[in-house]
């Protein structure tokens, strides 16, 4: 079975399927089509398959030239998890939220894993991306594989290997991204390096599934915990009348030994606001208590918080209330130039000033409108910005810095604004940094 899907994939006659086409699965999907692989697209959201069978877009950085390109070399959407029965890779793109307990949700992928499982069938290669706690493709992919009594390692081939997307950077396409891999055995990690190899520049291998798992892991705890680390340098810097923008410029011109991160107004994006808590989750079943990851956390979290109280102050000291104000917040994506809302600190911003009586409005080049009401007193429109939009408010609340935001008009024509990411360098009268 093996020597046979090598050949296939050798000579690309393998078919790839990827199952989500978010974020994650939909530059993979368009990736291995580009490089001459027949791709299958499942996706259980209907709007999305019929967007892409359309040849239009729903994530701005792929646009519908590139879907169109894939589409006219075999890419096929659909919704039937029984289209993955034709795959000889199939490749599980999904989600991995959060409960409202703050504890693992794997509903996505063990809701994947349910809709192969009856097409899976030998001389198939599975490979899960989502990120998640070790033991993930133990304990959810090969158990379900089972049903079908297929050996892995012989009949079928099992691996793990954690996306690693950066959505809105362009100096970093998939195929540039190296990938890190682990194999259930050694003929699964083979396979495993055969496919990705094809479609990436560097793969990494690693011993076991576990340990890859472990690897993104680790790579968004570290982000997490410098964040933390940074928004409460922010704080100290604050109370001291210190830049801490300036402070980290300045700490950053030396050549080893230090790496900037910078602070802002909350976590945003699925992974490092969601990621640790997998692996605190875990740990608690090995009897180890990881405070130093959950302190991050904590920080982390309230900075929302710890904005509103600086938006309360700003509006205080020139006799105003935030409820009633007239508030802009400018920029609802979770970062700068990317139209990605998901966990975006700036909807919690929203909801808490709406909670508190602001007369909100947004405005986000890359987010026209949103598609949920953060809170009956929330917008769901934006506004286009303007000289006489910025005079007429309160407040303008710079959440998230999009470059595509003209920052002379802003500063010109806004009584006050609050800047949560450190955009503005020069001291001036309207400027409060938070």
């Amino acid at each position: 079975m093996k020597d046979g899907l090598l050949e296939k994939i050798q000579n690309r006659s393998a078919q790839v399927a990827v199952v989500g086409l978010g974020y994650v699965g939909l530059p993979l999907a368009l990736r291995f089509s580009e490089c001459g692989f027949r791709v299958i697209g499942i996706d259980t959201d209907a709007e999305r398959v019929t967007q892409l069978a359309k040849g239009q877009t729903y994530i701005a950085r792929y646009g519908p030239e590139r879907i169109s390109a894939a589409l006219k070399k075999g890419f096929h959407p659909t919704k039937s998890f029984a289209d993955a029965a034709k795959a000889d890779a199939i490749l599980i793109c999904v989600p991995t939220p959060l409960t409202a307990q703050r504890e693992p949700d794997l509903s996505h992928v063990r809701a994947a894993a349910d809709g192969i499982a009856p097409h899976l069938r030998a001389g198939q290669l599975v490979s899960l991306e989502s990120t998640t706690y070790p033991g993930t493709t133990e304990e959810e992919i090969l158990p379900r594989v089972g049903r079908k009594r297929l050996t892995v390692g012989r009949d079928i081939f099992v691996c793990f290997s954690p996306e690693r997307e950066d959505p809105g950077n362009a100096r970093y396409p998939t195929h540039s991204i190296p990938k890190v891999l682990g194999g259930t055995t050694p003929d699964c990690l083979e396979v495993g390096m055969a496919l990705y190899s094809a479609a990436i520049d560097k793969v990494v291998t690693v011993s076991s599934t576990r340990t890859a798992e472990m690897v993104k892991l680790l790579e968004n705890v570290h982000r997490a915990v410098n964040i933390g680390l940074a928004n409460e340098m922010k704080i100290i810097c604050d109370r001291m009348g210190i830049d801490v923008h300036e402070v980290i410029r300045a700490a950053a011109t030396k050549p080893f030994g230090f790496v900037p991160y910078w602070p802002g107004p909350g976590l945003g994006g699925h992974c490092i606001p969601i990621d640790p808590f997998y692996l605190t989750w875990k740990a608690r079943a090995y009897g180890v208590h990881t405070r130093f990851i959950e302190l991050a956390g904590e920080i982390n979290a309230a900075m929302p918080v710890w904005v509103l109280g600086k938006v309360t102050d700003a509006l205080n000291a020139r006799g105003k209330s935030v409820h009633g104000s007239r508030i802009l917040v400018l920029g609802v994506a979770y970062k700068k130039n990317v139209d990605d809302l998901r966990e975006s600190p700036a909807l919690e911003l929203m909801k808490l000033l709406a909670e508190k009586g602001a007369r909100l409005a947004f405005s986000d080049p890359h987010v026209p409108a949103l598609r949920w009401r953060v809170h009956e007193q929330a917008p769901l429109e934006g506004v286009k910005l303007s000289a006489a939009l910025l005079a007429d408010q309160d407040l303008v609340l710079l959440a998230t810095d999009h470059d595509a935001f003209d920052y002379e008009l802003i500063l010109k024509n806004s009584p006050l604004i609050v800047d949560t990411r450190g955009r503005y360098l020069a001291p001036a009268k309207n400027v409060v940094k938070a």
